[in-house]
């Protein structure tokens, strides 16, 4: 399970006790600021598992797909979509250049994100924003694994329009989750534990 921006593994707590009993892998980003150096921290945790990600951990989730990285499915909660819709990530870099780390985890996770939520080095948090507002997403390769992008229904119409980009040009599922907006994993981890649990239980054995 990846985490987004402003947050670190911690913030999967509610999620792994739901998946009680299961193995789980929750790494801190290194939060370098390069696309490239996070999929190579990243990619042998990845490898040969389903991965969950949200917000920036789901970003990463799709660049990680389209560099070939071998999961064997992913469940990517509101990435970003760069050119695909515009301005997707504007309001957040905005919240940061006025009212820093604070501000931005409140505009982008709403009310379910605390200060506690962020890591001790500030500059992380800023390295992301840079590197997530710089971000494409990558055509997956031939024989990819399977991929479903979720949506919080609670989530602002911007963030259904970018699930639709993705679904149009890459041919990827989308399905609504009920009850939460784009801080899925707070607001309702017992339900993206669940969708964890059904993507792995359909997967070959």
């Amino acid at each position: 399970m990846l985490h987004g921006t402003a947050t670190t593994g911690a913030v999967w707590s509610g999620v792994r006790a739901a998946l009680a009993g299961r193995e789980v892998h929750a790494p801190d980003r290194p939060s370098t600021g390069e696309l490239a150096a996070e999929i190579a921290a990243l990619a042998p945790s990845v490898a040969g598992r389903v991965l969950g990600g949200v917000s920036g951990g789901a970003t990463l989730g799709l660049a990680m797909l389209a560099a070939g990285v071998p999961m064997v499915a992913a469940v990517l909660h509101e990435p970003a979509v760069g050119s695909l819709v515009p301005g997707l990530l504007t309001p957040m870099a905005e919240a940061f250049a006025s009212g820093g780390v604070t501000a931005f985890g409140q505009r982008l996770y709403g009310p379910c994100w605390r200060p506690g939520h962020a890591p001790a080095d500030i500059a992380m948090v800023e390295r992301d924003l840079e590197m997530f507002l710089g971000f494409e997403p990558g055509s997956p390769p031939v024989g990819a694994p399977p991929v479903l992008i979720t949506v919080g229904a609670q989530s602002p119409p911007v963030r259904h329009r970018a699930a639709a980009a993705l679904r149009a040009r890459f041919d990827l599922p989308v399905r609504v989750l009920p009850g939460c907006g784009h801080a899925v994993h707070l607001e309702a981890p017992e339900l993206f534990a669940a969708l964890l649990a059904e993507t792995a239980a359909g997967l070959p054995h």
